[in-house]
């Protein structure tokens, strides 16, 4: 059975929104495969403005639009308060033990992600959420993080 709600880390949306149709394909037929089983398939602020910064900055306006097209296509996740505190808790606890995720003086995304992650499931840790990766080493201390790869519709 397909997770209830999937979200979009920047290795899978980066592949999704590849301007050659042969790199994109296989990750938009897992996206379409996921909405078909009946999850929820959300594009988190943080990622879209990681990865968007990135487009506008190489000038990539063909990755642009697929961005864009599938936003209009899948869930949006906006950033909020209570995403950010938790985020917040989430890299004071992870420094406290030792285990930070990113250079104390860079805006760390992965537990942003995490925490919109959280906030999704009701603060709890939901098996029925998801963060879809191509690196679930730091996501995966918070939230239930995993390769796209791994991530099945049916």
């Amino acid at each position: 059975m397909a997770p209830r709600t999937v979200l979009l880390d920047s290795g899978p949306l980066g592949r999704a929104t590849h301007p050659r149709a042969e790199q994109n394909r296989e990750v938009r037929g897992w996206i379409s495969a996921l909405v078909r089983a009946g999850a929820t398939v959300v594009l988190p602020e943080i990622i879209d403005r990681e990865h968007r910064r990135k487009l506008l900055h190489l000038g990539s306006t063909n990755s642009l639009l697929y961005l864009d097209e599938l936003k209009e296509n899948i869930a949006y996740e906006p950033l909020n308060t209570g995403a950010m505190l938790r985020a917040a808790r989430l890299w004071a606890g992870a420094r406290k033990r030792g285990l930070p995720t990113a250079p104390e003086d860079r805006l760390d995304v992965d537990v942003i992600l995490a925490a919109q992650a959280l906030e999704l499931s009701g603060g709890e840790d939901d098996e029925e959420v998801v963060v879809a990766t191509t690196n679930p080493r730091h996501l995966s201390r918070f939230v239930d993080a995993r390769h796209w790869r791994e991530i099945r519709a049916s």
